[in-house]
This record gives structure tokens, sequence and C-alpha cells, in this order.
């Protein structure tokens, strides 16, 4: 089984910023993508960005020039550095991880437990 453990969210004033964490363990032989989506209260889950192994990213329109995703593939670990925050950035974000765990085995997507963002206006 893999895990996924998320931290870094919480409280913060409109205009700072926050860094989220996600690190993932369990029997794992490599993960392709690593990345954050998030929900907010009465809307679909929406994603805010991923990364590949080699490093390439894409993030969603909304978020782009403030939110800086990045990833070290030594501690499966996975990190979403949260600038500029808006009030419409609330919402709790979910980490995920597309893992390899047996190599006769395509990727199985793992998600984080959730943590909650507040931006306060």
């Amino acid at each position: 089984q893999v895990q996924l453990v998320e931290s870094g969210g919480g409280l913060v004033q409109a205009g700072g910023s926050l860094r989220l964490s996600c690190a993932a363990s369990g029997s794992i032989i490599s993960i392709n993508v690593m990345g954050w989506y998030r929900q907010a209260p009465g809307k679909q889950r929406e994603l805010v960005a991923g990364i590949t192994s080699d490093g390439g990213t894409n993030d969603a329109n909304s978020v782009k020039g403030r939110f800086t995703i990045s990833r070290d593939n030594a501690k499966n670990t996975v990190y979403l550095q949260m600038n500029s925050l808006k009030p419409e950035d609330t919402a709790v974000y979910y980490c995920y991880a597309d893992t390899v765990l047996s190599p006769l085995v395509r990727s199985f997507r793992y998600w984080g437990q959730g943590t909650q963002v507040t931006v306060s206006s």
C-alpha cells in the first residue's frame, strides 16, 4: 500500500503565502506524476498543478504566476508554493501520486487525505 501525507495548510490573509508538502511512502517502485487538486465548498474538484518525474509541469490558468509546483524524487515528495493567495483559493487541497508498485502493473493513482487552505480577505 501507499500512503500520502500532506502538511502545510492553514489560514492566511489575502496576499500571503503558504507551502504545501506531500510525502509518499510504501512499496513504491517509481512515481510518474505527482500533483495537487483542490475542492472548494459546492464546487467540483479541479486540477491545480502536476509535475512529472523529469520535472515537466502543468498549472491551472487560475494559479499561473502565483503557484509553483516542485518535487524531490529521492524523497517521493511534492511541494506547492502558493504566493499572492486570494480568497478564491480557499479550498481543501489534495495531493496525488501516479505510483508504480510492480513492473508488470500500470501506475495507480493514490490520494492524500486533504489539507484545508483558507484565505481571508
